[in-house]
């Protein structure tokens, strides 16, 4: 697993203390010491909790204690406790309890989705687009992968996915048809991944050499449709759903026989509620 590194944390250090914390400053309580732990209200899968221990090293605090990512948590757990100075645990506490308070509820939503698909279909996957935040995709991507999830695309340097913009410069769809096979010959390393429009186009492009296809805001009858003549002519291409799906109606989707479920409202799941606590030490 990978880990944010300490340029990008003291960036979002810089964000939130750029110079000092005038609270505590104002306090004049330089000689105190503290520690805090930061606890989880709720059940959560932990994600980024070796991050927002970084942080507050960072801030000059020291590590007594942390729950590692993709760790299950109950609720009451301490998910980190970190103690130094007053200062400094002060300007710490917030910085890192809301990495946590973020990253863990993507983490458990995708938990929570990943284990409704495998209760239908244990081989479906669940992906995640590239709709994550601006500025945080490396966080983004962590927390999705700590809840079981894989990103859908890491960016487009290294997926190819047709959508309907992409065929405005073709004559026709035959001519797009047609292309698709020497882009295949182009890309030999690579799955070419299309958009249908419909259940015709999907078969048009089964035929001409898709190795996936990507259905957008799909009803669930047509892709009954589209994975039933799949399973019939041409068993190795995979299908993918993807548009207004979430942990409440994913399962109607992988029960049409779907490879795969792409989708963007991990992302926009709130935070997890976690608290904190605070104790003078000397």
């Amino acid at each position: 697993m990978f880990k944010l590194n300490d340029q990008e944390l003291l960036e979002y250090i810089k964000e939130d203390v750029p110079y000092l914390d005038l609270t505590t400053t104002l306090q004049e309580m330089s000689d105190k010491k503290a520690k805090m732990q930061i606890f989880t209200r709720e059940d959560v899968i932990v994600s980024c909790s070796e991050e927002a221990a970084r942080v507050a090293q960072l801030f000059g605090c020291e590590i007594h204690f942390m729950l590692p990512s993709k760790t299950k948590a109950k609720q009451g757990d301490v998910l980190i406790e970190f103690g130094g100075s007053y200062e400094n645990v002060q300007s710490a506490w917030r910085s890192t309890q809301l990495i946590l308070e973020y990253s863990c509820k993507i983490a458990t939503y995708a938990n929570e989705m990943k284990q409704e698909i495998s209760s239908v279909n244990p081989h479906c996957e669940l992906l995640v687009t590239r709709k994550h935040f601006p500025f945080a995709k490396r966080f983004c991507i962590k927390s999705i992968i700590c809840g079981g999830a894989m990103p859908h695309r890491l960016g487009l340097s290294e997926t190819i996915l047709f959508f309907a913009h992409h065929r405005k410069v073709y004559a026709n769809d035959e001519a797009f048809y047609e292309e698709l096979g020497k882009i295949k010959i182009k890309a030999l390393e690579k799955k070419i991944v299309v958009e249908p429009r419909d259940l015709n186009d999907a078969i048009e492009l089964m035929k001409h050499g898709a190795d996936v296809l990507q259905m957008d805001k799909t009803s669930l009858d047509i892709l009954k449709e589209i994975t039933s003549y799949r399973d019939k002519y041409y068993p190795h291409i995979k299908i993918l759903s993807a548009g207004g799906i979430g942990k409440e109606n994913v399962k109607e989707f992988v029960n049409t026989g779907i490879d795969g479920i792409v989708t963007s409202k991990i992302y926009f799941c709130g935070m997890a509620d976690m608290g904190s606590n605070m104790e003078i030490i000397s």
